[in-house]
């Protein structure tokens, strides 16, 4: 898949709360994309202003959707803008979610922590569209603070969804590694640092994989703010991520 490696400005054709504080910005662009995969957004009135990861909600042929939380003044600025103004993106970039064979039987679990619910729609949807021949059990855990979403957007290609929530208004009250049960081939793991480690925590037999939320300038590989420390040294995350193997990743 060939990166175009320079920003372009495309059309905002929806800009919206789901909840609170969480938006999701749909925009005009025909890009092919892998779940997983992020783009950098820009165009902010400060252009000294760095720009801001956002991982890729939902793809159709002509749009892609992208979620993101409203926490500080860059994503506080892209809440406001408008149907018909300009965004610029640079994506799609990093490596995306790895799919299991599907002609082997296995159960999946795509297991969310707040925002980290981002890429598990379009992830969701593309593992559904693999699973031709229905051999695959897919599941979502997501676990909140007190606020559900994106969980909705998940339920036509998950068989279970798993809900927890920190104070017990929604779904099982506690965090989201409670609830998984040592019976899945595949996890997919989206969220904060510390469901992550938790999850590593909890040496599942299954494969887990890790989508990485460091901060990022550049997104490309160049300015070395986003690195980790892995086993096999230090790794980009934008570029050699965001999803690694949880063996890998020294949280």
């Amino acid at each position: 898949m060939a990166l175009k490696q320079a920003y372009e400005q495309v059309k905002i054709l929806q800009n919206q709360a789901v909840s609170q504080g969480i938006y999701a910005l749909t925009v005009a662009c025909k890009r092919e994309v892998k779940a997983g995969q992020f783009f950098m957004l820009k165009g902010f009135s400060d252009r000294n202003m760095l720009p801001r990861p956002i991982s890729i909600y939902d793809r159709t042929p002509d749009t892609l959707t992208f979620l993101y939380a409203v926490v500080g003044k860059g994503t506080s600025e892209l809440a406001t803008k408008k149907v018909g103004d300009g965004v610029d993106v640079l994506g799609p970039l990093g490596n995306g979610f790895r799919l299991p064979d599907p002609n082997t039987p296995c159960k999946i679990a795509l297991v969310a922590g707040g925002i980290g619910i981002a890429p598990f729609p379009y992830l969701a949807k593309a593992a559904q569209a693999a699973n031709r021949q229905s051999k695959w059990q897919i599941d979502l855990y997501a676990g909140f603070r007190k606020t559900v979403y994106g969980v909705a957007e998940c339920a036509d290609y998950v068989s279970q969804t798993f809900i927890a929530t920190n104070d017990g208004s929604v779904g099982q009250r506690g965090f989201v590694t409670d609830l998984i049960t040592d019976t899945y081939d595949y996890v997919y793991c989206c969220g904060p640092t510390v469901m992550m480690k938790a999850l590593q925590q909890l040496h599942l037999r299954a494969k887990v994989y890790l989508s990485l939320e460091n901060r990022m300038a550049c997104g490309i590989g160049a300015c070395l703010a986003c690195s980790c420390v892995t086993n096999l040294g230090m790794r980009r995350v934008c570029k050699d991520g965001p999803v690694f193997a949880a063996e890998e990743v020294c949280l």
